[in-house]
């Protein structure tokens, strides 16, 4: 690109690109709503969404945070409600959950609702909870696949360490214990 100092309409597609790609629509083709939640999940995790400017900061974070960021606004909740929502809305389906940045407040929609679940119960698109007490939840994310030991997840706010205070959305494979899950 030429540099002209200039954000003109072709700078500013260049730098949304990742973003509008991450937003476009996937056709249902006869997917389930798990198989078209893990297939969003995918499709934002290709595009490689990270923080900007600081922790739970940038355009990412306020598009799951539906504008909010800052410290105090984790967003592995807002990343795993974000692309329920799209597979919801490719479907013209309802909710399943009520959506929330909390996993708290995740967890309780899930439960009202019916749809909180054992580990034999989980599959793609389902969405798991971290749990640090019975009624607390400290991290969450999509699960992609099962298998008898581990399950691998796409989630945001984490990194390659698979820290609940990342900066960024990755594939991690993660073990069973202290986990709940929401089948989708």
């Amino acid at each position: 690109m030429e540099v002209t100092g200039v954000v003109d309409a072709g700078t500013f597609e260049r730098l949304v690109a990742p973003m509008t790609k991450a937003l476009a629509a996937i056709p249902a083709n006869g997917r389930s709503l798990g198989e078209l939640v893990a297939a969003y999940a995918r499709q934002h995790l290709a595009q490689h969404p990270l923080e900007v400017g600081g922790q739970n900061r940038g355009p990412w974070v306020r598009l799951y945070m539906d504008g909010n960021e800052g410290q105090q606004w984790p967003w592995c909740a807002g990343f795993a409600c974000f692309c329920l929502k799209q597979a919801c809305d490719t479907l013209g389906e309802a909710l399943p959950v009520t959506p929330s940045f909390s996993c708290d407040s995740l967890a309780a929609s899930a439960e009202a609702n019916g749809r909180f679940v054992s580990r034999d119960q989980t599959g793609p698109g389902s969405i798991f909870l971290v749990r640090h007490t019975p009624t607390d939840w400290t991290h969450t994310g999509i699960v992609i696949s099962t298998s008898d030991e581990t399950f691998k997840t796409i989630e945001g706010n984490t990194n390659d360490d698979g820290s609940r205070e990342g900066y960024e959305v990755c594939a991690r494979t993660r073990g069973y214990g202290k986990m709940d899950f929401i089948n989708i």
